[in-house]
Parts: C-alpha cells; sequence; structure tokens
C-alpha cells in the first residue's frame, strides 16, 4: 500500500492526509477516495440527518399539521395529506386498523407463555 496521501477538501479547501491506513480501510470496503476532510465529512453527515437525533425526530420536525377525520382534534402527520382521503391522529388510526399495537409487533408475541 502506498504511503499517505494529501488531498484538498471540496468544501473548505484545505488540504488533510488521507493515511495509508484509511486507505486501506476505503478500499477493503471499495470505497473512492475522500472529496472532503473528516469535519467536512461530519458536517455533511449531520445536515443530511437534520442535525442528527434519527429519522423520527426528523420527520416529526416537518410534519404536516391536520385534523383528525375521527376525533377532529388536531394532530400532526409524517406526509402531506392529497385530500381525498381521511387522515387520522394516532389513536384514531389505531382504532380503523382494528389493533392497539398495529398488528405486527403485538401479536408476535402473543402464546409464547
Amino acid at each position: 500500500m502506498a504511503g499517505d496521501q494529501q488531498l484538498t477538501c471540496s468544501d473548505c479547501g484545505q488540504e488533510f492526509t488521507f493515511t495509508s491506513e484509511d486507505q486501506a480501510f476505503f478500499q477493503e470496503r471499495g470505497y473512492s477516495a475522500p472529496k472532503r476532510c473528516k469535519p467536512c465529512r461530519q458536517a455533511k453527515k449531520n445536515e443530511q440527518a437534520g442535525g442528527g437525533g434519527g429519522g423520527y425526530q426528523r420527520s416529526e420536525s416537518r410534519g404536516t399539521p391536520v385534523i383528525c377525520s375521527g376525533c377532529g382534534q388536531q394532530t400532526t402527520v409524517p406526509f402531506e395529506p392529497r385530500g381525498d382521503r381521511p387522515v387520522y391522529c394516532r389513536d384514531c388510526y389505531q382504532a380503523q386498523k382494528g389493533g392497539a399495537g398495529g398488528g405486527r409487533g403485538a401479536s408476535r408475541g402473543r402464546g409464547r407463555y
């Protein structure tokens, strides 16, 4: 394996070292050489993840406020309603589905004990 390489970050323009250990790691996984330095890669990763916190938190922050078609209470849904179908809060949705746990997860544990 070749020695350390000096690369230029495509975001900040600073030079950074692509160590021989990192080169081996990237090659082992089939990755190409990085275009960004570690701080810029981390910043890009945080930006794509909505600042950290996971997908659920991001969905809730980008949710659409609606009035539940079942109970009339205001709620937030993680999608843009089309208008031609009713939109329910979590409780009313579960009641419409006929199960108080989403169906799959609740029935899996039954009958084992």
